[in-house]
């Protein structure tokens, strides 16, 4: 693939995504009738198949949910204390250079 083609390439949104493997996992269809159906490769709905086994575990995961975790483990409320500390320190310092 050139660079070209690379760039024209649009970001997959991860729904799409996981609309796709779900539709592979259940094995309604054959992977080539999915690949023609969304216009992508077997080897991509493959690759996504994969993925999703390998991370769906994370779904039941008692610690997680949609407002109370973020991607690599981050918690909001320590990362919002740590903006706020911050914001401060940023005030005090621009007052102090006044």
């Amino acid at each position: 693939m050139s660079e070209d083609e690379q760039k024209e390439q649009k970001e997959i949104p991860p729904a799409f995504k996981a609309q796709v493997a779900l539709e592979a996992v259940k094995e309604r269809h054959m992977l080539a009738e999915l690949a023609m159906r969304y216009e992508i490769t077997s080897a991509q709905i493959t690759m996504w198949k994969r993925q999703l086994a390998e991370n769906a575990a994370w779904a039941f995961e008692g610690a997680h949910s949609a407002s109370s975790s973020m991607p690599g483990g981050h918690d909001p409320e320590k990362l919002f204390a740590e903006i706020g500390r911050l914001k401060l320190e940023i005030d005090l310092l621009a007052k102090m250079s006044r």
